[in-house]
């Protein structure tokens, strides 16, 4: 038995449909009241528990061969930090002592690229460059860097684990949908009348999902795998996007220095209107950071080999428009 805690998420519900293809049997850990529509028409067993309640975890995971944890927070926003905490971190130690009462198999965490202590410009960024809350940038960072931590120092006890590391995450399925799969929406949906400078490494989920299967099945116990893609600009992120649609690409490009201090200055509109934000800070010092990538790791050991973006965008425009949020 397989078992995915995050099942309803956008790489939670893609891994479940890989699980399925390679016929395995899978049990789907949800929260009490969230809704399953993602995993609708697949064979799977639910069960329903949040990571934050011991016992409803640990009867959710008894049995399990494979423990996929992917249930967590993202965010882009500030002043989440003690959610963070609570999910992402305090979360992860029930898993990791649910797996250890319940003698699970193989523990698969599934941290994040800004979990990573990002090096200078020029460095490739690869797994050496380590986990530590106190160097890297925001909230959510800090939370799964120490949740990665713990998973590691588990490893090195007595709990097979391994980590994996995806990037920015992009591709179909995407029900929520996600930051970039919002982003994504509204520019086919005509509300991008600019862009800006930026670029970062994205991935499609569906690689995610099989590299996270590889690590369970050939990933050595106690490492880390980063699993990322391609360095993509938004200028090429969004012509790509308008050449799989109707939508023309915007000719406003705003300077850099302009978004960062309008970032700041739409964090109380994004409160004050209640609106989900988009444009923030962080999301700014993303699209700023460095985002030079290596997967030779993952390629070298588990066969992990992502396909080029352009499929992934072509793919990502067919099924949002299949599933009607956008003309």
């Amino acid at each position: 038995m397989m078992v995915v805690t995050g099942a309803t998420g956008h790489i939670g519900n893609v891994l479940v449909r890989e699980l399925l293809k390679k016929g395995r049997k899978v049990r789907c850990v949800v929260l009490p009241h969230e809704s399953t529509k993602p995993l609708a028409g697949l064979d799977v067993e639910l069960a329903r528990a949040d990571v934050l309640d011991y016992p409803a975890l640990r009867d959710a995971v008894r049995g399990a061969e494979g423990l996929f944890h992917l249930a967590g927070i993202v965010t882009i926003v500030s002043g989440q930090r003690q959610k963070l905490q609570a999910v992402n971190v305090l979360g992860t130690r029930n898993v990791i002592r649910a797996s250890r009462e319940c003698k699970v198999g193989r523990l698969i965490y599934t941290s994040s690229v800004h979990a990573l202590v990002e090096p200078p410009f020029g460095t490739t960024i690869a797994e050496n460059a380590g986990f530590d809350p106190r160097l890297v940038h925001g909230d959510y960072g800090k939370s799964k860097a120490q949740a990665s931590l713990e998973v590691l120092e588990a490893a090195k006890e007595d709990l097979d684990a391994v980590v994996a590391i995806p990037a920015g995450v992009i591709g179909p399925y995407d029900y929520k949908p996600s930051e970039m799969g919002q982003l994504i929406v509204d520019y086919l949906n005509g509300k991008m009348r600019a862009f800006l400078d930026g670029a970062y490494n994205f991935v499609d989920v569906r690689d995610v999902a099989k590299g996270l299967i590889a690590a369970f099945e050939r990933g050595a116990r106690g490492e880390s795998y980063l699993l990322s893609g391609y360095e993509i600009t938004i200028e090429e992120l969004f012509r790509t996007l308008s050449a799989f649609s109707t939508v023309s690409m915007p000719q406003l490009k705003l300077p850099t220095w302009l978004c960062k201090v309008a970032s700041f200055l739409a964090v109380p509109y994004y409160k004050f209107s209640r609106i989900t934000p988009r444009f923030t800070p962080y999301s700014m010092y993303v699209l700023g950071s460095n985002c030079t990538m290596s997967f030779a790791k993952a390629k070298r050991e588990l066969g992990f080999l992502p396909r080029p973006p352009v499929e992934t965008l072509q793919d990502t425009v067919a099924w949002f428009r299949q599933e009607g949020l956008f003309l």
